[in-house]
């Protein structure tokens, strides 16, 4: 194995549901030296081995090190140890033979009745295993990465068999109570899809819980945490482990992604959310990226959306309502008057008592506008977004007033009619909505591997489950995932003998790929192979691996240039069954290498070669999919496929962010490329007379991954407010990010 030399800078893991703001994050990368400050620092870092050297020999090694502090040592869902001590002597410790990565402690925060027997959680209750069981999941131990569970819940009390502590280290994975705002219900949420027995009944009712509390007060935690939570799933041997959690960076290497590999080598069927940062390509986070693991983005159940309209004749326009969590109903029926007010500061909303206010997203917090229009005597709020797309967030507190948002452009429409504060009437009726892509699910690819994200869909908006002492409906691909993670127990009680890699086969080979409003296919790097369908996924009995097709990136810029994929067939049913791959339709510069059909009798498998043939010439830049089809006798099986030609479109530079230093006089600013640049600079402009000021950084080339660099205040322009504009150039293409810098 060659050696990777990399240092992984602290990055904020977001919560995959609307419960948190949304944080940038960061990603492993191969970086040079860290600039000297002359400072020295503690770190905590995991340290990434080779191969098993054992505890003695590790502790034998640190005594070079007097300044680090062994921590811990991980012997299964990765092979190494963490440390704490200077960074200087972190630094030197990379250099050390047998060290693959040194990756800095991260901080990690806590990313139904309706949806299950939508995605056929009912029907499958008259399906039995071989004991003659009804499906339930009954026997399956599923283990829950989260901020613990509220196992004193009556919907829950069945399920929950124990679990860890990693954050107070004992074995009481309660949530976090009594602590005010650092009260969580994230993991009680996520339980309740999967296993709820009670007033509400989750996907898989007799699963056994298994609970690992790696994110404390707040819904924070750190790598240490969730490796350790996932080397203790992995002992405790749990059949499925679920984390509803993840960043924003696109990479499919960092420590939790590799780890999940490991517990799926180890006979455990992991399943992580895709991650809420879409409707954009290229937006999908780790764990999201991890190759084995399966990866979720969110659908919409059946819903009954509001939607406003205001307008006369031609100049009628409806505007479709987000509710945001946290909010009572949405249930006018009626028309009602409405009324503009500006940020929803409180001098802003005038004349609002028993009205519906618009306001403006930005500068105060959603709970602030809402309470603001609550005291005005509102009936109703209304907020549009400050930049282009729809948006979903969350309120602190309940509030008696519903809550909902719209996009920009209809949210500026009907400002310009609500002019020197006369109200307006507006109308709201309901339609039905339902296996749309959510705008929030990320989509991929994946950035490197060029691997499809998310793997499938399932219901992620509006999903009522358990919380401390009650329920709650929450959105995200948080929600997302446990549905799968109790459809996977579903299928490992029907066929407790199955892998993995069968399982998640069963469940793309089944599902359903989602159209467009204009009928046109989702493509794959946004819904994987579509909603799943667990009664038709426990009927399944053909398995593939892999479930997806991925020929990476054709870089020949004349000829012909052809790449193989290994496909592996098994026929698990009770038959001979006949198998014809069926070339797509035709595009043009695309030749497929099929096999010619093939008989499997019961429990045989065959490995085939899937060619594809590009002509680069006839192909643009970009990512190129579509789905293969495998005839299984008259049933259609689709097999999701990619490739990508040259350097496609996905941004060149992400992430950037700038503030002051841990030290005092230093300042930081971090930034992620995936596949590093060409050039990359950082430049800097007065931002009333946009003089150039200088260069914050830059580089010729750069590596990849992230940057991450503390900037003396001696070496920065005299203090001011400046415009920064970061860029970086790679294979034809540069992109740019532009910022606004306060140095005081």
């Amino acid at each position: 194995m060659s050696k990777l030399r990399a240092i992984i800078l602290t990055f904020s893991i977001i919560l995959s549901s609307y419960l948190l703001p949304i944080e940038k994050g960061f990603s492993s990368v191969i970086l040079p030296p860290l600039p000297d400050t002359g400072e020295s620092k503690k770190v905590t870092v995991v340290v990434t081995m080779d191969q098993s050297i054992g505890k003695d020999k590790i502790v034998k090694l640190l005594e070079k090190y007097p300044t680090l502090n062994l921590r811990n040592v991980y012997s299964i869902a990765l092979d190494g140890f963490s440390v704490q001590g200077e960074r200087s002597e972190v630094e030197r410790l990379w250099k050390e033979n047998n060290i693959q990565a040194v990756s800095e402690v991260s901080n990690y925060h806590a990313v139904l009745d309706e949806s299950v027997p939508y995605i056929g959680g009912n029907r499958v209750r008259s399906f039995f295993d071989k004991k003659h069981r009804r499906i339930t999941g009954k026997g399956v131990k599923v283990g829950i990465i989260d901020t613990g569970i509220d196992y004193t819940h009556p919907d829950l009390q069945h399920a929950y068999k124990g679990g860890k502590d990693l954050v107070d280290d004992d074995a009481d994975p309660m949530e976090t109570k009594n602590q005010g705002e650092l009260d969580t219900l994230h993991g009680t949420h996520v339980a309740g899809i999967i296993a709820a027995n009670g007033k509400l009944r989750g996907v898989a009712p007799e699963a056994e819980i298994y609970a690992y509390r790696a994110l404390g007060p707040g819904g924070s935690g750190d790598t240490e945490q969730v490796l350790a939570a996932i080397e203790s799933a992995i002992k405790d041997e749990v059949d499925v482990l679920n984390l509803s959690l993840g960043n924003d960076i696109n990479g499919p290497d960092l420590p939790i992604s590799l780890a999940l590999n490991k517990a799926v080598e180890s006979g455990i069927v992991a399943v992580t959310s895709n991650g809420n940062s879409g409707p954009a390509v290229w937006t999908v986070g780790s764990p999201g990226t991890s190759e084995k693991a399966i990866s979720v983005g969110a659908s919409t159940p059946p819903l009954k959306v509001p939607v406003m309209i205001y307008g006369l004749g031609a100049g009628k326009y409806q505007s479709n309502l987000s509710v945001l969590q946290g909010s009572t109903k949405w249930n006018f029926t009626f028309s009602e008057d409405i009324t503009y007010g500006g940020l929803g500061k409180e001098n802003e909303i005038k004349n609002a008592k028993d009205k519906i206010v618009l306001l403006e997203r930005g500068v105060l917090t959603f709970q602030e506008k809402v309470t603001n229009a609550e005291r005005a005597g509102a009936k109703g709020v209304i907020i549009f977004n400050n930049t282009n797309g729809s948006f979903t967030g969350s309120l602190e507190k309940e509030m008696k007033i519903p809550v909902a948002s719209i996009i920009r452009k209809d949210g500026l429409r009907l400002k310009n009619e609500l002019v020197d504060d006369v109200s307006k009437k507006v109308h709201f009726t309901y339609k039905k909505e339902q296996d749309r892509l959510a705008d929030f699910s990320s989509r991929g690819p994946v950035t490197v591997s060029w691997n499809i994200k998310p793997d499938l869909l399932a219901p992620g908006v509006e999903i009522n489950s358990t919380i401390p002492n009650g329920y709650m409906a929450l959105a995200g691909t948080s929600m997302s995932a446990p549905h799968v993670a109790g459809a996977c127990a579903l299928i490992l009680q029907k066929h407790p003998d199955w892998t993995p890699d069968q399982v998640k086969s069963a469940l793309m080979s089944t599902s359903k790929p989602l159209n467009k409003s204009n009928q046109q296919l989702y493509h794959t790097y946004e819904q994987g192979a579509g909603r799943i369908q667990i009664d038709e996924a426990l009927k399944a009995d053909t398995v593939l691996q892999p479930s997806s097709l991925s020929f990476g990136m054709y870089t020949k810029r004349d000829g012909i240039e052809e790449h193989h994929q290994t496909l592996i067939l098994e026929n698990t049913g009770n038959s001979r069954r006949r198998y014809t791959l069926v070339v797509p339709l035709r595009e043009k510069s695309l030749i497929w290498d099929l096999p010619q059909s093939f008989m499997l009798k019961p429990g045989e498998k065959k490995e085939v070669r899937v060619g594809l043939q590009v002509s680069p010439k006839k192909l643009n830049k970009g990512v190129y999919d579509g789905y293969l089809a495998i005839m299984e006798g008259s049933k259609k099986i689709s097999l999701p496929y990619l490739y990508v030609k040259e350097e496609p479109n996905y941004p060149r530079v992400m992430g950037f962010e700038f503030g002051k230093g841990d030290q005092a006089s230093t300042y930081r600013y971090e930034m992620y490329l995936p596949r590093g640049a060409e050039e990359f600079g950082i430049a800097l402009y007065d931002v009333d007379s946009l003089r150039f000021a200088g260069f914050l950084d830059w580089s010729r080339p750069a590596a990849s991954g992230l940057t991450k660099k503390t900037i003396m205040k001696k070496d920065l322009p005299p203090n001011g407010i400046y415009k920064a504009i970061i860029f970086a150039r790679r294979g034809g293409r540069e992109d740019r990010i532009e910022k606004t810098l306060l140095i005081e």
